[in-house]
Formats: structure tokens, C-alpha cells, sequence
């Protein structure tokens, strides 16, 4: 039985990553609407030596780093650059503990960035800047958010 590669199936890959930015960017807690029409065309006509895994990965690390509702090209021409999720260095895995620690604190505290900070053990200061860093905007995380408008 021969099953084909994902770069053997590429109409199932804008099919997949859109799928796999709706199941993480509610994982992390972002609005994100889909991709640019560029950047699903990168990430077509990627090589994926790493199949559906690796398409996985890339997906994952542009949901972490968006910060618009339409993934941009650049977004996605950085991940597909960057090296296997599997194997991060110690500078990623501390940035990406980070982010999800800092969306855990806001959905915990309904974004409330002094309860948060507090948690956290952190001034409000310190801690709004952690939030601006990672691109987070504590009102996405409030329950009022959608009536405040």
C-alpha cells in the first residue's frame, strides 16, 4: 500500500492548515480568519519533507506569532524557514513558554492584567511590556470584549 506524501496531495493542504489555524488559534486564544491568498500559495508549494507534522508545526508557530486576523506571506515564509518545531532552541521554547503562560494568565483572569501580573508574580509594568512583546491584547480575553464596542 502506497500512501502519498503531502507534497503528493497539495489540494489538501490549504484544506489542512486552514483546519490547523482554527484548532490553534483557539489553543492560544487569537482571532485569526485564515490565510493571505500569498501565503496559502507559499505554503503549497512547499517541498514538506516532514508531511502533515511538519505542515502542523509551521501552522502552529504562525498562529503563536500572528498578530492580524489574515496571516500574512512573511509570517508563513518565516515558519516555513524556521527549523522542526520537534527540535526548538532554548531561546523558542522559552519564547513560546512564555506566550502560552501569558494567554493561560488572561484567560484565567478574563484579561485582566492586574490580577494577572499579580499571579504572575510580576509588576504591571514588567508585565504589560511581556504582553506587548508577544503581540497580546488583554481586552481579547475579556468576556465584555464583543459589547463594549
Amino acid at each position: 500500500m502506497h500512501l502519498p506524501t503531502l507534497g503528493e496531495r497539495r489540494e489538501d493542504i490549504p484544506l489542512l492548515a486552514n483546519h490547523f489555524l482554527a484548532k490553534l488559534a483557539a489553543k492560544y486564544g487569537k482571532t485569526l480568519n485564515g490565510f493571505s491568498a500569498e501565503a496559502l500559495e507559499a505554503l503549497a508549494t512547499a517541498p514538506w519533507p516532514g508531511n502533515v507534522r511538519q505542515l502542523y508545526n509551521v501552522v502552529e508557530q504562525v498562529c503563536a506569532l500572528a498578530t492580524a486576523p489574515l496571516v500574512p506571506l512573511a509570517l508563513v515564509q518565516r515558519g516555513l524557514r524556521a527549523p522542526p518545531m520537534e527540535v526548538l532552541s532554548y531561546a523558542e521554547a522559552k519564547q513560546r513558554f512564555e506566550l502560552d503562560y501569558l494567554v493561560r494568565l488572561l484567560k484565567l483572569t478574563e484579561g485582566n492584567v492586574a490580577d494577572a501580573a499579580r499571579l504572575a508574580d510580576r509588576n504591571r509594568t514588567e508585565f504589560y511590556r511581556l504582553l506587548q512583546k508577544h503581540g497580546l491584547n488583554p481586552a481579547q480575553f475579556r468576556d465584555d470584549a464583543d459589547v463594549a464596542s
